[in-house]
């Protein structure tokens, strides 16, 4: 007698490295949150005297947390793998 036995499931396609978070499932909203951050912004001042934002530059001195965007997991664990993939 000759057993065949099911092939097994294929694995959906899907991108390897993609973050999920292991609590609800969310892979597409993710929130960065810094401390002792300091926010330098420029400004031109125009002839009638308005301003007019130029740029700004941002320095952290503190942690930087991760966390998920629909259940606010503490996904700090996972932050640099989120920062290698930004671009």
């Amino acid at each position: 007698m000759i057993t065949i036995s099911a092939m097994p499931t294929a694995r959906s396609p899907g991108i390897a490295n993609r973050l999920v978070c292991p609590a609800c499932g969310n892979d597409e909203t993710f929130i960065e949150l810094a401390h002792d951050v300091m926010l330098t912004s420029y400004y031109h001042q125009n002839s009638d005297g308005s301003f007019t934002h130029e740029s700004d530059a941002t320095q952290i001195n503190g942690e930087i947390l991760l966390f998920c965007g629909s259940c606010q997991e503490d996904l700090t664990h996972y932050h640099q793998r989120f920062r290698e993939m930004i671009f």
